[in-house]
């Protein structure tokens, strides 16, 4: 192998102790540079060593990320070199320089790139004697290879373009670089970041993580990536950003303890994304374990991590359950066979691999060996593979495919320029490189793994990776494992992933848990993966994973509140118990009217039955039968007949009753009236005037219900606000007839006007003869029946806000009729059936009296009133009784024994 040093131009001696001056100092021991002598140069840059500490630009040496690069592009060389159809008599050549993953470094290395484009006047030097200084020609590079490190390919970029010298980049995928403006002449064999930025975010997706944070290396790969990762989860959301950390270029002491402290302070983001480069992902992991949250966090990495070893060697609990990115690729097996046959011997070539040697092999040769203090002395004999162990770095493929696009392009021009030439012809000796960039741009052509290697208008490859997870199984064989593939679309194997302790279940990385169904997201402000979440209550659903929605009035919500659902509707069952009781005394109050009916029409010419009035009893017992029989229509199911017969017969019954006692009550009091003052009979007290009257007043009823049907035609309505209740579970439609509260009041209102104006004749008739005509049974029977209705206002009224307002509004209303007609069932006509079954001896006719008898009796009841007022201490007896038929002639009998006695008593 051979040490290159700088070319400075030198003074020729003069004699014997003549000097050459240098002018510049010589090359550190660092700065080696592999030389492969060519036709045409392509310039390298690699990773070889780390980045130095304490001052020093270079560390400890990459085994991997360095040697199997470096020799990855000789290896490519070579082949190219052997290939008759490729670059036919033309050899590559290279100068291969080590970057020490240091940018300012790279970029003071790759001036040697751009010495032969720089020409050199030679009156800048002076000699001693005066003599002419000499420089010594340096190797004229027409394209590079390289570098590793995005933030190193930026640096190296910039000079490079003003130069015109294409760039092939083997690792370096920073966003930034895709800007064909600022870097027209970089392009690269591997994806940029945005499209690896897109494959992490569809595998946070994937996983259902919304809250993540994100960790970068300070510099430009880093710090790029997680720009574009932020950049692609803000534009598409569902993915928001707890934490954005830097792992600075010169950490202090504790400085990744900080890292995972502040990680901590956000305990719900546990996913990790980290675009870090392999030391700072080795430090992390470190950090963590040495904070015992082995379990707690869910890393997420990028191509840096890929599927390396180093980041998780002694740390692989810590690393458990890494998903991480890589470029698709393949091993190169050939490249497998030419590393494995390198030795000390036949690869003099690679400067760093006597380095390499004493690293890999844990060995040390001689007394200028790299490794002091080593016991073991390296033979020379020792093989990679066998006593070592081995395993193809990841981008040993784009190596190799990074030089093979370059010299494909130089083929492609060396074709279109020399046409047939042998070698290079005069037009390629000197190689212009933006028409070489045009070529490069243009390239396809498959790979060293069989994969089309393309660029596009920016110099970016096609976005192409494999997904990773870090797993171990057994409890103890940790090993990556392919779970899917990203090609513009992620494909992921969600069985094949596993997490600690061999969990299948995905861990969760969110701000707020999901809202069960039925609650709605309330966003905190300015995080819009974080929410509170609040239940659709009332009669609200889910309408949108944020908003509540009412339902429609006929709805409610479902028990999920994930939509609505037709509220049921219900009516009065027959067999409930709020029908029960009214049916049954309804049933009970229609057999014995049938019976009175019965007995009057079997016993219809006794005396009994003709004193009672045969007629107005006959309408009353009707009006009876009505106000049970209204009992059945309002209980069944409404429709338009059964809400026709409720409007008809709802007040129709009472109508009956009321206009019957009121026409009785008026003609007893209009009798006594009248005979106060003549003895003349008053005028409309037959049986026929009495059913016209009767009529005439029932008539009205029935007018009135005529208007309504003509005004609002009866039919059925479903009211869902009588059973609204909080509880939307609990409400109901009830299905009814069409009758308000006032359309109620108005039909029963005339019925009660009756009602109320019998009543106050029965309270003007009470001082008649206790056996005339009733008076006394039908007082007692209207007394009755207000009170019945005086209950009932407030307890049909007071229940309008209930949810059982349907039920108790029915019981109550049929029920007080069927009170009312049992009241005057019972008072009036139950005494008389009782005469008439169990003593038809008192069923017998009085003597009649004529009208002026009655009109006699009437006066001496007046006056023997008046006198027992005077005398207080008196006793006063009058018994008058009194018998009509059917041909309205007033009869009477007075006892005189028993008018003496009442005079004499008087007296």
């Amino acid at each position: 192998y051979t040490q290159s040093k700088s070319k400075s131009p030198a003074c020729p001696r003069k004699g014997k102790g003549a000097l050459e001056y240098p002018l510049t100092p010589p090359t550190p021991e660092y700065a080696h540079s592999v030389r492969l002598d060519g036709d045409i140069i392509l310039g390298g840059l690699f990773p070889v060593h780390a980045r130095g500490e304490r001052g020093a630009p270079c560390g400890e040496l990459k085994k991997e990320k360095g040697i199997h690069r470096l020799e990855a592009m000789l290896f490519a060389i070579d082949l190219i070199n052997k290939d008759p159809d490729l670059l036919p008599n033309i050899t590559l050549g290279a100068r291969i320089l080590d970057t020490c993953s240091r940018d300012t470094y790279a970029l003071e290395q790759s001036l040697t790139f751009v010495q032969a484009l720089i020409e050199r006047d030679p009156l800048d030097v002076r000699c001693a004697g005066g003599e002419q200084p000499s420089f010594a020609k340096p190797d004229k590079i027409v394209g590079v290879i390289g570098a590793s490190s995005s933030s190193v390919s930026i640096m190296v970029a910039n000079i490079l373009r003003l130069f015109k010298i294409p760039q092939i980049s083997y690792a370096s995928t920073a966003p930034e670089l895709s800007d064909n403006t600022r870097y027209d002449f970089f392009s690269r064999v591997v994806p940029p970041d945005s499209y690896q930025a897109q494959a992490m975010l569809d595998i946070v997706t994937a996983m259902s993580w919304n809250y993540v944070s994100t960790l970068a290396s300070e510099g430009n790969y880093g710090e790029s990536g997680v720009e574009a990762f932020v950049q692609i989860s803000r534009e598409t959301g569902g993915v928001c950003i707890a934490q954005s950390l830097k792992v600075p270029r010169e950490p202090r002491p504790g400085e990744f303890d900080k890292i995972i402290l502040r990680l901590l302070e956000t305990p719900n983001a546990r996913a990790i994304i980290m675009f870090a480069n392999e030391d700072d992902i080795r430090r992390i992991l470190n950090a963590a374990k040495r904070n015992n949250l082995t379990n707690h966090f869910l890393w997420v990495g990028s191509d840096s991590w890929g599927s390396k070893i180093s980041p998780v060697v002694q740390q692989e609990k810590v690393a458990e359950g890494a998903i991480t990115i890589l470029p698709k690729r393949a091993s190169v097996d050939a490249f497998d066979r030419y590393f494995k046959s390198r030795s000390l011997s036949n690869n003099r070539r690679n400067v760093w691999f006597a380095e390499f040697w004493e690293e890999n092999f844990g060995c040390k040769l001689g007394m200028h060996g790299k490794r002091p203090g080593s016991p073991k002395k390296c033979t020379g004999l020792e093989k990679v593979g066998r006593d070592s162990s081995y395993e193809q770095e990841g981008k040993v493929q784009f190596v190799m495919d990074a030089v093979y696009a370059m010299a494909h392009a130089l083929h492609r021009m060396h074709r279109d320029l020399c046409s047939g030439y042998p070698g290079l012809c005069p037009r390629m000796s000197t190689i212009d490189g933006k028409e070489l960039l045009g070529y490069i741009r243009n390239v396809s052509f498959n790979g060293s793994a069989k994969t089309p290697v393309t660029f596009n208008e920016n110099g970016d490859a096609p976005g192409r990776y494999d997904i990773f997870q870090y797993q171990i199984s057994n409890g103890s064989i940790a090993e990556y494992r392919v779970i899917g593939q990203w090609t513009d679309h992620l494909h992921l194997n969600m069985d094949a992933l596993q997490w600690v302790s061999g969990d299948s279940s995905v861990p969760a990385s969110v701000c707020s848990l999901p809202c069960r169904t039925g609650e709605r997201k309330k966003v905190v402000k300015g995080v819009p993966c974080c929410w509170h979440c609040e239940r659709c209550e009332g009669y609200h659903y889910q309408a949108s994973e944020f908003s509540c929605e009412l339902c429609p009035y006929e709805q409610r919500p479902d028990r999920n509140r994930t939509g609505c659902q037709p509220i049921p509707i219900i009516k009065l069952e027959w067999h409930s118990p709020w029908a029960v009781v009214p049916v049954f005394i309804a049933i009970l109050g229609i057999i014995a009217t049938t019976f009175v009916i019965a007995t009057f029409v079997r016993y219809n010419d006794t005396p009994i039955v003709r004193a009672s009035g045969r007629e107005m009893s006959y309408v009353l017992l009707t009006g009876i039968f009505l106000c049970y029989i209204i009992t059945f229509p309002m209980i069944a199911t409404p429709g338009v007949s059964v809400c026709s017969f409720r409007r008809i017969f709802l007040g129709l019954g009472m109508c009956f009753s009321y206009a019957a006692l009121l026409t009785k009550t008026n003609r007893i009091h209009r009798i006594f009236e009248q005979g106060k003052r003549s003895v003349a009979a008053p005028r409309f007290i037959s049986p026929a005037s009495q059913l016209v009257i009767t009529f005439s007043l029932i008539s009205v009823q029935l007018m009135g219900v005529l208007v309504w049907f003509i005004a609002d035609p009866p039919h059925t309505i479903v009211d869902y606000g009588e059973q609204r209740t909080q509880d939307p579970e609990n409400a109901r439609g009830v299905l009814k007839c069409d009758i308000s509260d006032l359309s109620l009041i108005c039909s029963l209102g005339y019925s009660i006007l009756l009602m109320v104006t019998c009543t106050v004749y029965a309270i003007k008739t009470r001082g008649v003869p206790e056996t005339f005509n009733e008076a006394k049974p039908i007082g007692f029977t209207m007394y009755t029946t207000c009170i019945i209705w005086l209950a009932f206002i407030p307890i049909f009224f007071g229940t309008a806000q209930s949810a059982e307002r349907m039920y108790i509004q029915t019981t109550t209303l049929t029920v007080s009729l069927s009170l009312s007609a049992s009241v005057s069932l019972g008072m009036l006509y139950m005494p008389k059936v009782y005469i008439i079954i169990f003593h038809p001896e008192q069923n017998v006719p009085k003597r009649k009296r004529s009208f002026k008898a009655i009109v006699t009796a009437a006066t001496m009841s007046s006056k023997l009133s008046q006198l027992a007022s005077e005398r207080p201490n008196g006793e006063v007896k009058t018994e008058l009784c009194e018998s009509v038929d059917n041909s309205s002639e007033y009869t009477t009998y007075l006892s005189h024994l028993r008018t003496c006695k009442m005079c004499s008593n008087a007296l």
